[in-house]
C-alpha cells in the first residue's frame, strides 16, 4: 500500500489547498488532496528535485 502524506510547504491557514506526495518503487508520486482518486503525476526522484527547487524559487507560481 502506498503512504501519502502532505507535503510540508503545502498546507495553507484553510488546510484546503495541499500536495501530497508517496515514495514510489523507482518515482515520486504526487498527487492533490483533494482529490486522492484523481489524477496523479510520478517523477523520477532526480525529476521532483528538480521541480522543488523551482517551486521553492518561484518559477511556477501563479500571477
Amino acid at each position: 500500500m502506498t503512504q501519502w502524506r502532505k507535503a510540508s510547504r503545502s498546507a495553507t491557514s484553510d488546510n484546503t489547498n495541499c500536495v501530497e506526495v508517496a515514495r514510489l518503487a523507482r518515482n515520486i508520486g504526487v498527487r492533490d488532496s483533494k482529490d486522492p482518486a484523481g489524477p496523479k503525476v510520478a517523477l523520477p526522484r532526480a525529476g521532483f528535485r528538480v521541480l522543488v527547487d523551482a517551486v521553492k524559487r518561484g518559477e511556477h507560481d501563479l500571477p
